[in-house]
């Protein structure tokens, strides 16, 4: 420490006689010993995280092909939300096989795994994955493809637990450095919006100061990363329009009130009036996904059912959403003599990135990987996330893991019956993550 510009500042405030020192050169040289001193132990705590990331990366690959294993196993034995015991009883074992503390049955089939550490910091962060599928018949041919019939992992679910559990399993190796404690969230029941809320109702957040996600994106190839400032994914609510009206002979419409003839007015209301009387920057999608109504063909419906969904990405626009619907309904039904019900489900708000740990995100992504492998994304999703629920309570972001096939012409989408993902990504996911948690438990925010 005697050479170079801080040992000189420290030689020099040590050995400068101070009484002869009027006192604001005094001033100045203690300053610039506290700039000198920052300056050193800065370097000094950079090349310590430095080195983290090159053995967090070593671990990673080495690693590797368990992952590659572990993935193809959970994508072969997909069950449905709710239902994922095995999934579960699995996931439990490679936590407790890596050392950390596991708690099963969190919010009916989910499971916790807790990382301790070594350090006295009170923060804890939570890593939040998902592991339930879709009620979808796969159609990859893949020979590790879904054996239960008319059930994938279509939405990546698969590859968020497997990259929870390597994340798990590399910071297991490092947890006497970590400087904090981490909580792993394997949250069942996302693609019905309720996993969130049971896993919060059981306690999974007590404590926990912040929390970071992952989602899959084919629309970026592997090895990539995207990050989104604020709105990440839409509020989704479920919305139910009953229309009542009077049945009739259908050669005499005008002596009945056709339902169905009215339901149609008002979805066409709905749509028309979304393009003349909501921000277009703010935007709304409103979708009628079923119609129940009649129950002959010459028989005037005297009952209609429209149900669909609503979503939207501000919470300014959410909460006029239900009234506004409601009066487009009421004067087409008054207009025609028909009564309704409204009946409006709020689902799950948007997920809203905080700023500074998307920065940590993006600022883990590029140190790990490079500024030209990671992406701010430009637009947020109309798709919906329950891990919405759990920035009610923290602090939170959610990257987009790259999961594209580079040398592919169409990369199939999430839900789609042929959605596969190149697998090299699982590494460039558990990465990301576990750096983005060191760097997390060794800065204060």
């Amino acid at each position: 420490m005697g050479h170079g510009a801080w040992g000189m500042g420290h030689w020099l405030l040590i050995h400068l006689p101070h009484p002869f020192l009027p006192s604001a050169r005094l001033v100045v040289w203690q300053r610039a010993f506290c700039l000198l001193t920052f300056l050193y132990h800065g370097k000094k705590a950079y090349r310590l995280i430095k080195s983290m990331l090159t053995r967090i990366k070593d671990l990673a690959v080495k690693l590797a092909p368990r992952l590659i294993e572990i993935r193809r196993h959970i994508h072969s034995h997909p069950e449905l939300s709710g239902q994922e015991y095995q999934t579960a009883a699995f996931v439990a074992g490679v936590l407790s096989s890596s050392g950390l503390h596991v708690q099963e049955g969190v919010g009916k089939t989910g499971v916790i795994g807790e990382l301790q550490g070594t350090s006295q910091n009170d923060r804890l962060l939570a890593i939040r994955t998902d592991m339930d599928a879709l009620p979808i018949q796969e159609g990859t041919n893949l020979e590790y493809a879904s054996r239960a019939d008319g059930v994938m992992h279509a939405c990546g679910h698969d590859v968020h637990t497997t990259v929870g559990l390597g994340t798990a399993m590399v910071l297991s190796q490092v947890a006497g450095e970590l400087g904090g404690k981490v909580r792993f969230l394997f949250q069942p029941a996302e693609e019905i919006a309720q996993g969130a809320s049971w896993m919060v109702k059981d306690g999974a957040m007590e404590n926990v100061s912040a929390i970071l996600g992952v989602h899959v994106f084919p629309s970026i190839p592997a090895g990539s990363i995207g990050v989104r400032y604020g709105a990440l994914t839409a509020a989704a609510d479920d919305l139910e329009i009953l229309i009542m009206g009077e049945s009739g002979h259908g050669a005499r419409p005008h002596e009945a009130i056709d339902a169905i003839w009215i339901a149609c007015q008002i979805i066409t209301a709905l749509q028309q009036a979304i393009s003349r009387t909501q921000n277009a920057l703010r935007p709304v999608v409103l979708s009628i996904g079923k119609i129940n109504g009649g129950r002959a063909p010459n028989i005037i419906a005297d009952k209609v059912q429209l149900l669909g969904t609503v979503r939207s990405l501000h919470p300014e626009t959410r909460a006029h959403l239900p009234n506004w619907i409601e009066n487009i309904v009421s004067n087409v039904c008054h207009t025609y003599g028909a009564k309704y019900q409204v009946n409006y489900r709020q689902g799950v708000p948007s997920v809203q990135n905080d700023y500074v740990l998307t920065q940590l995100l993006q600022s883990a992504a590029e140190e790990a990987w490079s500024s030209d492998r990671v992406q701010v994304l430009p637009e947020s999703s109309l798709g919906s996330e329950d891990f919405s629920i759990y920035l009610e309570h923290v602090p939170g972001s959610m990257f987009r893991l790259g999961v594209g096939y580079k040398e592919r012409i169409i990369n199939h989408p999430l839900h789609h019956p042929q959605f596969e993902v190149d697998e090299s990504a699982i590494v460039t996911g558990v990465v990301t993550m576990a750096y983005a948690a060191y760097k997390y438990c060794q800065q204060n925010f």
